[in-house]
């Protein structure tokens, strides 16, 4: 079971990275959040999901599965995004099969495009690669149900993807039928998102059942968002930040490498 959480910056992959982890995923959500402060409704571009892809490319050595939303736009739009993407340092991208503008899989209200239309997409973004692995997900469960679900992964998967997402089970059952249909056949990815709709939580139970990925897409950030209120209300209302269990800057230099860049620049003084 590969387990890869989810990052938004060079920062966030580098904790990522020196936790351990072999991958790390930059999710659609983690990035609208972090970087314009909006949830995940299709307002990220990709311009700033291709700026934020080469930071982290740069920065860390573990493989990147890059959330592409729905390709932002057609077969052509979807080429391209995979042509920047990859050029960018994506190892894997993530291809879904809503409507525009899309939402978290995780939210209410969703739709999905037609069938042929999101095998045209798939077909595309395979085309357009080199080297970089597609995610072929499908939002339908939600919408269309657990049979069109499925129907849509099986198309997706003989289109050619290389990965399937089945995105939302909200059951064991829902779940065990996406693994007994494609487990023996493709790796299977799963979401695993904090107060999200599915019912399998651990990865230990995902690895059980066959699933190969687990992505944990907020993970940081919703660490971030539980505890920075409470730092800033004690600055508020003390006037400092004694006491508060946070890196001071030496420890926090320490985690962003800056001796090894430092001694790194003196060899060219």
């Amino acid at each position: 079971m590969l387990a890869a959480p989810g990052c938004y910056d060079g920062f966030s992959a580098l904790l990522v990275e020196q936790a351990g982890f072999e991958a790390a995923f930059l999710s659609g959500a983690a990035l609208s959040l972090a970087r314009l402060g909006r949830p995940d409704v299709g307002l990220v571009g990709v311009g700033e999901l291709a700026d934020a892809v080469r930071a982290i490319a740069d920065r860390v050595e573990i493989p990147l599965i890059v959330d592409i939303d729905t390709g932002f736009g057609n077969a052509l739009n979807t080429q391209r995004t995979v042509k920047v993407l990859e050029r960018a340092g994506a190892a894997a991208v993530q291809l879904e099969d809503q409507t525009f503008p899309k939402r978290c899989g995780h939210m209410r209200g969703k739709g999905v495009i037609p069938l042929p239309e999101m095998v045209g997409k798939v077909r595309a973004a395979l085309d357009a690669r080199s080297e970089t692995l597609v995610v072929a997900r499908t939002d339908a469960l939600g919408v269309e149900g657990p049979q069109a679900a499925m129907d849509r992964a099986e198309a997706y998967l003989e289109a050619g993807a290389d990965i399937v997402f089945v995105e939302g089970p909200r059951t064991l059952e829902e779940t065990k039928a996406v693994a007994e249909r494609f487990a023996a056949r493709v790796p299977l990815v799963h979401n695993l998102v904090e107060g999200g709709i599915t019912a399998v939580r651990t990865g230990a139970e995902l690895q059980e059942l066959g699933f190969a990925i687990a992505l944990h897409p907020m993970l940081l950030l919703h660490g971030l968002a539980r505890y920075a209120p409470e730092w800033l209300a004690k600055l508020r209302s003390d006037g400092t930040t004694d006491g508060l269990d946070i890196l001071d800057l030496p420890r926090l230099n320490a985690v962003a490498g800056l001796d090894a860049l430092l001694a790194d620049a003196a060899t060219y003084a």
